[in-house]
């Protein structure tokens, strides 16, 4: 089958975004340049590869990610909201509130713990503020009956490589098991931030190309060298994340033709005390995106093990699952419960972050309230 310059299957394209989506870790100064040298495609291609997508859709966002759990009190959000108010509470976080990311409508197969919460979303706040708090001003104006957050304790698995992935068998897993990376907020310095403000905004069409810090260095008023040295002191620190092309993997690109089908979170409840152990062995499958520690509550039967995997398929997302329950068996961890939500509806966007926007935002949020 033949594909269009704009299609992620295109050959070329699939090269490069095998890459792009999420090889390109920490921060680069010429980061386009590092993903020509890893794809094996010569950088003028890539700029107009990249360029050609993100004009079509195919790319959703190009941008330099940061590891927002190390700056911001960051959980994920579970919210019963009654049927008839669920497009619109949907609509209210995804376009009125900046500091939820994620917004996705999920269903179970059958009724089960927590199917009843069916709006799923990330939510991060700037260190100081308060994430209940926060649910607790927006659950009135969203219509929730109620919400149940769930901060991550701790990281196993957090990337993309939704064309990487395509190909990966059931069971296919690292070598090692999974480090956990901690969630510690990261105290910054005013330049720190202003750095970080300017670093981490999507590039528009016009900025895929060489030297792009240049003009960012520029905007935050910093000669070039510095700017970079406090990027690359950033990186150390933990605080930076992976330079990437977020595919639009939810909706069919311009041409029809879509990233993933089904977006399945798997839900496991491991004894107290094996959350290190079972998550590191989880989140060493290849085919999960995402794995965190959280715990979920009684509501939710004590669910502390969660992972998100994509697919154009099913029932060959649930052969990854029956994958990964089987290796839990072999190496000894019990599970007393395991569960999958399936995502619908959903947008993603970035969680903003910056201590000055929040309190904005709450400032609004007063005045609206009169």
């Amino acid at each position: 089958m033949t594909y269009t310059a704009v299609e992620h299957l295109d050959p070329v394209n699939a090269r490069i975004l095998a890459i792009s989506e999420d090889k390109i870790t920490g921060f680069h100064r010429e980061p386009f340049e590092s993903i020509a040298a890893l794809s094996g495609v010569d950088e003028a291609t890539v700029l107009e590869r990249i360029r050609l997508m993100l004009r079509a859709g195919t790319i959703r966002r190009v941008r330099q990610t940061i590891l927002a759990t190390n700056l911001a009190e960051g959980a994920l959000v579970a919210w019963k909201v009654p049927p008839h108010k669920l497009d619109f509470a949907f609509d209210f976080l995804f376009q009125q509130d900046p500091f939820s990311g994620h917004v996705v409508v999920r269903s179970t197969d059958a009724e089960t713990a927590g199917s009843e919460y069916r709006l799923w979303t990330t939510l991060k706040v700037p260190a100081g503020f308060s994430l209940e708090e926060h649910c607790r001003l927006v659950s009135p104006l969203i219509g929730a009956e109620k919400f149940r957050t769930m901060r991550a304790q701790g990281i196993f698995t957090l990337g993309v490589g939704h064309v990487r992935r395509r190909t990966i068998e059931p069971g296919a897993r690292a070598a090692q098991r999974a480090a956990m990376i901690s969630t510690k907020v990261v105290r910054l310095s005013d330049a720190e931030w202003r750095v970080l403000t300017v670093l981490k905004r999507e590039f528009t069409e016009d900025e895929v190309g060489p030297h792009p810090w240049v003009a960012r260095a520029r905007e935050a008023d910093l000669p070039f060298e510095t700017f970079c040295e406090v990027a690359e002191a950033l990186n150390r620190r933990g605080v930076i994340g992976r330079f990437s092309t977020f595919l639009e993997h939810v909706k069919p690109s311009s041409t029809g033709v879509r990233v993933t089908r089904f977006n399945a979170l798997f839900h496991w409840a491991v004894p107290p005390g094996l959350e290190i152990q079972a998550g590191s062995e989880i989140g060493r499958h290849e085919i999960l995106t995402h794995c965190y520690w959280r715990d979920a509550g009684p509501e939710f039967r004590n669910v502390n093990i969660m992972a998100v995997a994509h697919g154009t398929e099913k029932p060959r997302l649930l052969e990854h699952k029956r994958a990964i329950d089987e290796h839990l068996q072999a190496c000894g961890i019990p599970v007393a419960y395991t569960n999958v939500f399936w995502g619908g509806r959903s947008e993603i966007k970035p969680s903003e972050i910056l201590p000055a926007v929040y309190r904005a935002w709450r400032s609004r949020f007063a005045a609206a309230q009169g």
